[in-house]
């Protein structure tokens, strides 16, 4: 009976990208020496899940103060998985390319984030 139901946030755009700029960190951060994937590579990995688990947290947050809340502490996140890869690439540990390769889904998550939050912001002001 409960195995055909979904929670609300699977069903956002904006979550199913963050699924996949995870994915795609994941895979990258691979490229570093050993002695990183437990320093910066963690960090990384960190900021990069923590997208993905405060958009579901939010969705499960009954007013739209909380909702907005998490969306703001996503794209924080966000921002930072982001300036991680730019560290790692300052290190040498990944190119300019891969930075590149994965930069337009993060624009894509950071513009589904800002919607979600104005439409938020809209209901808020009705």
């Amino acid at each position: 009976m409960y195995e055909d139901r979904k929670f609300s946030f699977e069903g956002l755009e904006v979550y199913r990208c963050a699924r996949e700029l995870v994915k795609e960190v994941y895979l990258l951060q691979q490229k570093f020496p050993n002695e990183e994937k437990f320093a910066l590579g963690d960090q990384i990995r960190r900021s990069a899940t923590s997208i993905t688990s405060n958009i579901a947290e939010g969705s499960g947050r009954n007013s739209i103060r909380e909702k907005i809340h998490f969306i703001e502490i996503a794209f924080g996140s966000m921002t930072e998985s982001f300036s991680q890869l730019q560290n790692a690439q300052d290190l040498g540990y990944i190119s300019e390319a891969d930075i590149d390769k994965l930069r337009p889904l993060y624009s894509r998550v950071a513009a589904l984030l800002s919607n979600l939050r104005k439409s938020f912001d809209r209901r808020m002001s009705d």
